[in-house]
């Protein structure tokens, strides 16, 4: 199994979830998470321990979001097939993907890593600079992975008949 995939059923993401994460809305009201969570560290310095709160607030919205939007009344959108493209790559271990889209997203997902690193450093520290460039290098390198699971996608969407199923997908 997947560390990706240990993490998606922590947050209980079964196919119901997936396909209304798949709603652009979902995507970009996900994109909230990480400066609302600094926020609410930050706010430490205002609310003291009563911060606890703010930053429950926070991590209940990320596991909220993919079950409050609606499944999207199609899967053309770039965000979409980044969803979808992101489900491939967590079943990389049952459907392999090809060579040359191995590298990348592990590549990104340790430039959003130093990028989550320096911004949990401006946050303990309450320095503003180096949170603010952290949470931008998280940003560019999430975009980004996003946009090669969308390359992803259009490469392996009839790899498997599980991945046919969700191409083939309608809102009912």
């Amino acid at each position: 199994m997947t560390f990706e995939r240990m993490i998606a059923r922590l947050f209980r993401m079964d196919d119901r979830t997936w396909m209304r994460h798949a709603n652009p809305w979902s995507v970009m009201l996900r994109l909230s998470v990480l400066p609302l969570l600094v926020l609410a560290l930050w706010s430490r310095l205002w609310l003291g321990w009563l911060a606890v709160i703010p930053v429950c607030l926070a991590v209940t919205w990320a596991w909220l979001n993919p079950r409050i939007v609606p499944p999207p009344r199609s899967l053309d959108h770039w965000t979409s097939k980044g969803v979808l493209g992101e489900r491939v790559w967590l079943n990389r271990d049952a459907v392999p993907v090809p060579l040359h889209h191995r590298t990348v997203p592990h590549l990104l997902s340790v430039v959003s890593g130093a990028g989550m690193l320096l911004a949990l450093f401006g946050t303990v520290t309450l320095d503003l600079w180096p949170t603010l460039v952290g949470i931008i290098v998280v940003f560019l390198g999430k975009v980004w992975f996003v946009d090669r699971m969308v390359w992803l996608w259009q490469d392996m969407q009839e790899a498997s008949p599980e991945y046919v199923n969700w191409k083939n997908w309608k809102q009912g």
